[in-house]
Parts: structure tokens; sequence; C-alpha cells
């Protein structure tokens, strides 16, 4: 992987012209943007070869993302070999999935982590169109793991409730992460 920033010298000067404020707005509508395209190719998928095969594909493409994306961080923020789990989450919430989960709770200790999915807007947004909750679980589970695991394959992913698991109204999803050594 390249050491250059992304983006050319122009996109650059022109984004750093950008008030603080529109510069935010514009990353988080790039990172809905992703997650939209995510999402198309899901539909996509499910559409022609049913919610099973689209899942399986998704939860590959996710713990590649995985690894791609905690390597990236780890460069990006300078972060060492082994992280603690305070570091990694500190991380993953740095992460295009995270960002993109705006109502989300997390609890740090020295050797446990839980980070809580309070709404969904992936959910959200199949609810509202008919569709059934989407059992994302094997998706998500893939790549917390394989983000965590990463990073310092010392810390283990647990999921506490996922769907299709039955949920709170109020929690789509909570995962536990554990320092086992």
């Amino acid at each position: 992987m390249s050491d250059y920033p992304p983006g050319s010298v122009k996109d650059r000067e022109m984004l750093a012209k950008m008030p603080m404020k529109r510069l935010l707005d514009f990353f988080f509508l790039q990172i809905r943007n992703l997650w939209r395209v995510d999402g198309l190719y899901f539909l996509g998928i499910e559409k022609k070869f049913g919610t099973e095969a689209a899942t399986e594909i998704d939860a590959g493409v996710w713990e590649d993302m995985a690894q791609i994306e905690a390597k990236s961080l780890q460069r990006m923020f300078h972060v060492g070999e082994n992280p603690s789990i305070s570091t990694i989450l500190n991380l993953l919430l740095r992460s295009s999935w995270a960002l993109d989960q705006t109502f989300k709770t997390v609890e740090v200790g020295d050797k446990r982590a839980v980070l809580s999915i309070d709404r969904c807007r992936t959910q959200e947004t199949r609810l509202s169109r008919g569709l059934c909750e989407f059992p994302c679980k094997q998706v998500r589970f893939g790549y917390l793991k394989n983000f965590a695991k990463t990073l310092n394959p010392k810390v283990e992913v647990n999921c506490i409730v996922c769907p299709p698991d039955k949920h709170p109204k109020d929690l789509w999803c909570r995962w536990e992460f554990l320092q086992t050594h």
C-alpha cells in the first residue's frame, strides 16, 4: 500500500478550503454513500440469489474489509503491535462501520469492552421498505472478530445479541471484546 495520502493535490487543496463543519458533513456524506453502495449490492444479490447467498458473500467481504481497515487505521494512528482493548475500541470507533452507527454506546475496561448499537440505520431502512430484519450476525461477527484479531490475536470477540437473535426494541446488537491472555 502506498504511503501517499489519497486524493490529488488539487482535491486536497479544495477540501482544505472548506469550513470545518462543511468538511465534516461532506466526510459523513461520503461514508453514508459507501454504505448505500454496500446496501444496494446486498439487495441486488439478495434479489437474484436469496438472503442466505447475499449474507454469505457479504460476510466474506466484511471479513476482508476488517483486516484492511484495521491495518490502515493502525498505520494512520501509529499504533504498535498487540494493542490494548481500549486502543482496539478506539480504532474501531474510527472505522467506516462505527462512524456510520451514530446510536452506539461503548463501555471500556482494562480487559473487557462492550459495544452496543442501540439503533441501526441499515435495519431501520430495511423495515421501512417492508423488508424483514437482516440476519446480520454472521456479517458483523466476522468483521468485528477479524478487526480485533488483526490488531491483537489475544483479543476475543463474543456476540451477546445480534439479529437474527431476538433483541429488545432499543438494542440491535451488543458485542463483547475480551483480553484472553
